[in-house]
């Protein structure tokens, strides 16, 4: 990606994931993130196992690379005050604090304006900066249970799951990205600043869409229907001899070859859309299901390939960072020390990686002597 936001500073007083998800996505694009850290460092530092060698944690490396580290007690007068000297130089500051916190601190949009009038802020909660819920803890468990994704995920009788990977604090994080970056592109052109204050929780709900949509229209509550989908048939996973395989016939041109592969082409004349296919749903998948059962994921998968049918294995992580897609897109990179995934937004440019930094390993270069 190179350096697409290069000349942009950004301090990052974020911990966890939320927050250092987005940071990391704006260090990727370029810009110049400070992570501001305090004396105790991340908690995330300390996530595991697992560990690596040198006993850095995984979770850490995987969410703080290409960015710098100084160390700050905010709650600290003098420490504040090299704090706003630090953010008179700075683009952006965001944080992920609880509510109220960066007021306890005197460190809001208007407190920073101040020092450096036009800057971009951005605070991430849980629940937002006002409401009945304002000042509640949350996780991303709890996150996309209340949202009601978890709701709709899973098999139908079964209990309520969680998405595999946390996309509460994670989709938060590119909305959070996202929305500086416009801020930023607001103020080269307005030169005004301006404050984004950022729920996870309203973000989970934007996410619903067209779940949502559907309850507005018809009233009905959607409940979970595993990988299927709630409007197309045949949409899902299906088990083969050896695995599982993923199809999805969203459009009616894929209907026929799908059927002529499997050997089911009474089916075509049987079930001519997705209107009869839906109102015959478990007849069509069970049929579909029967054949996949009797080969094995990669000899369907060629097949349906060749077939131009929408389908794929569903793979392991380990399968997937093997995948020769995934490699010639060049989404396994290196840092020069470790093996990391890639930067999934490409304009030619190449990509270079430095890992995550050592606690307060660049307060001399931003602090001076007094770090």
């Amino acid at each position: 990606m190179g350096q697409i936001l290069s000349g942009f500073r950004i301090l990052d007083l974020t911990r966890m994931l939320a927050g250092p998800y987005a940071t990391m996505l704006l260090a990727d694009l370029g810009a110049e993130v400070i992570k501001v850290e305090p004396p105790e460092g991340d908690p995330i530092r300390s996530m595991g196992p697992p560990f690596e060698p040198d006993g850095r944690s995984a979770y850490f490396m995987a969410i703080n690379r290409n960015k710098r580290s100084v160390v700050l007690d905010l709650h600290r007068e003098p420490e504040r005050r090299r704090f706003l000297r630090l953010a008179a130089t700075a683009d952006a500051v965001i944080d992920n604090f609880r509510a109220g916190v960066m007021e306890r601190l005197r460190l809001t949009h208007a407190d920073l304006c101040r020092v450096r009038p036009g800057i971009v802020t951005c605070s991430i909660t849980a629940f937002g900066s006002d409401g009945p819920y304002r000042d509640l803890p949350a996780f991303d468990l709890i996150l996309q249970a209340m949202g009601g994704g978890m709701s709709i995920t899973g098999e139908p009788g079964g209990p309520p799951v969680r998405a595999g990977i946390p996309i509460g604090d994670l989709a938060g994080g590119m909305m959070a990205a996202t929305a500086l970056c416009a801020a930023l592109l607001h103020r080269q052109r307005t030169g005004e600043g301006e404050h984004i204050d950022l729920s996870l929780l309203d973000v989970q709900v934007s996410l619903l869409t067209y779940v949502a949509q559907y309850h507005l229209t018809d009233g009905r509550v959607p409940g979970p229907v595993g990988s299927a989908h709630p409007s197309v048939v045949p949409y899902g996973a299906f088990p083969t001899a050896d695995g599982w395989i993923v199809v999805a016939v969203f459009g009616e041109r894929f209907w026929p070859p799908l059927c002529r592969v499997l050997g089911l082409e009474q089916l075509i004349e049987r079930y001519p859309d997705n209107r009869s296919r839906h109102a015959d749903r478990e007849r069509v998948t069970a049929a579909i299901a029967e054949r996949l059962r009797t080969r094995t994921t990669d000899e369907w998968t060629r097949e349906l390939w060749a077939a131009g049918v929408p389908s794929g294995p569903v793979n392991t992580v380990d399968r997937v960072l093997r995948d020769p897609q995934v490699r010639h897109r060049g989404m396994l990179a290196q840092d020069g020390h470790r093996r990391l995934l890639g930067n999934p937004i490409k304009t030619g440019a190449p990509d270079t990686f430095s890992p995550a930094p050592d606690l307060g390993a660049d307060n001399a270069r931003y602090l001076g002597e007094e770090g």
